[in-house]
């Protein structure tokens, strides 16, 4: 019998977690009988009481397993490495707020089922706020317009991934894996399909997600994925001092030619200090950034240090 692993990231969601979990064994039970299945929840520090409701959870059921972080590991690590402790023969990744239609499962599973090793769900509308969709329309065509990889509009990571796909990305090492990028890098060899859903509101509880989570997306991708933002820095400073170089000598030569009658001021020079000025801030930044993605892989600290798991065979290899 087939196992299906359901991996389901959580951060301040005890308003959802027990309704995701039957909502999950439900479909599973309904729809895919004859398949075994586990739920994994890993819990990134909850501190509303979630933690408490999956020890209840995994209490009555076994098949649901749990994961606790001892700290907050971020948006990226704690999802990726979740997947990687799953044991299915094929792993689904989906949040928890509901956002990610509970009922497209079956439908993941089927197209897995016709050899679709990566099944990748793309939103083709939202009912969160326009603005942000539109912001996050942006971002794709942005990155998708500077990336090498051909990166995957909409995808947040809810989809379908086969063992093999999976032990890929147990193989990678990365410090600060971006599974968006990653998915789009390598998921092409895995007879890679994409599905379309309209992406509903969170069932309850508050988003997480705020101007720096969405930064940090942005800049990871950015950095990760891209040389675009250094290329830049080079060309427009070297053009920059070309014509720097240029209206130097051309006030040099007008003010010898007419030494007493040339009377440039102060305009030209103020322009040129606070142009050149914001142009080297702006690029200074973007490579901070850069160098922030380096250390970080330097360092190379672990993905995430648990403090606990629940319903997880203590003999497994991790």
């Amino acid at each position: 019998m087939k196992k299906i692993s359901i991996l389901i990231p959580c951060y301040n969601e005890v308003e959802n977690v027990e309704l995701m979990a039957m909502a999950v064994t439900n479909v599973i039970n309904e729809a895919l009988s004859n398949y075994d299945y586990e739920i994994v929840f890993i819990d990134n520090c909850s501190t509303d009481g979630t933690r408490d409701k999956l020890e209840e959870i995994c209490a009555k059921n076994k098949k649901v397993k749990a994961i606790f972080n001892v700290t907050n590991f971020g948006q990226f690590n704690s999802p990726f490495h979740g997947m990687c402790q799953t044991t299915g023969d094929c792993t689904i990744s989906m949040c928890c707020d509901f956002q990610d239609p509970v009922e497209m499962i079956p439908r993941l599973v089927e197209e897995w089922e016709k050899g679709h090793k990566v099944v990748s769900c793309i939103k083709t509308s939202s009912k969160e706020s326009g603005i942000l969709y539109f912001l996050r329309s942006c971002y794709y065509k942005l990155i998708k317009g500077m990336s090498s990889v051909r990166m995957i509009e909409h995808f947040t990571g809810f989809g379908l991934y086969d063992k093999t796909f999976i032990s890929i990305l147990r193989q990678l090492d990365d410090p600060i894996p971006f599974l968006r990028g990653i998915v789009a890098e390598y998921a092409s060899g895995f007879n890679m399909i994409e599905i379309e859903y309209t992406q509903a509101r969170r069932r309850a509880g508050k988003t997480k997600n705020n101007f720096y989570s969405l930064y940090d997306a942005a800049m990871l991708s950015i950095t990760s994925y891209t040389k675009v933002g250094l290329r830049i820095a080079t060309l427009l400073g070297f053009f920059s001092s070309v014509v720097s170089l240029f209206i130097a000598m051309l006030y040099l030569i007008l003010k010898l030619v007419n030494w007493y009658g040339f009377q440039a001021g102060y305009a030209p020079l103020i322009i040129g200090v606070f142009l050149i000025g914001s142009i080297q801030l702006f690029f200074i930044g973007l490579l901070g950034e850069y160098i922030l993605n380096i250390n970080t892989r330097v360092i190379h600290r672990p993905l995430v240090v648990e403090e606990k798991r629940l319903n997880f065979d203590e003999n497994r290899e991790e």
